[in-house]
């Protein structure tokens, strides 16, 4: 997969829509070797190769950065957390998944209130979705959640007054993730990944047809 034509754009949908919930890279091979790019060219396709391949280490990464910041904060803590949800919200994979666990566990004490929380089903014709699938979590729209999320964390960080010290920590953390995926060599095993991703993709649009 050539990363170098692939657009920042493609990027983002591509982490928007990869399954999340595959566990980080071992440390071993998340700091075995770096190397400076020669070109920009090389650079960029580096970079863009590094952030998807390892997506999961870059998350809990930040998080560890910002979480290290609000030790004595603790409503700066629950801010935080509903930001990152929120942000995690925007992956169709992780809100699909978070839905069938909230779903599933609602089951147990309420079957009644479980069905209600279902994804309204997408009218198919001449079989194909007569529109683009929406995400929905328990029900609702997923930008319901985001939005709700979003707007409980501001109202936090502005009582926490931990703003400006979040900025601070996210602004440390992107840094270390911009650092790393620029030095980090891409192995054999990251290009061979992506060229999979690529195949599995081919074949889900494939499918659709």
């Amino acid at each position: 997969m050539d990363w170098g034509n692939v657009t920042a754009e493609d990027l983002i949908e591509a982490l928007r829509e990869v399954d999340w919930s595959s566990p980080p890279r071992p440390l071993s091979e998340f700091f075995s070797r770096f190397t400076v790019p020669r070109s920009y060219a090389k650079w960029n396709s580096r970079l863009k190769c590094n952030l998807y391949y390892y997506r999961t280490n870059y998350f809990i990464l930040i998080v560890l950065i910002v979480g290290l910041g609000f030790l004595r904060r603790p409503v700066a803590v629950l801010a935080a957390i509903l930001t990152a949800l929120s942000i995690a919200f925007l992956n169709d994979s992780f809100a699909g998944t978070f839905s069938e666990k909230v779903t599933r566990i609602v089951r147990q004490f309420s079957p009644h209130l479980a069905a209600k929380m279902r994804p309204p089903l997408t009218p198919v014709i001449r079989g194909r979705p007569s529109s683009k699938r929406t995400i929905h979590i328990c029900g609702r729209p997923c930008w319901v959640f985001v939005f709700i999320f979003s707007s409980v964390s501001f109202i936090l960080w502005y009582v926490s007054c931990g703003l400006l010290t979040v900025l601070w920590a996210l602004a440390i953390a992107l840094l270390a993730t911009v650092l790393h995926a620029s030095f980090r060599t891409p192995n054999l095993k990251a290009r061979l990944n992506t060229f999979r991703e690529e195949f599995r993709a081919v074949w889900r649009n494939y499918s659709e047809l």
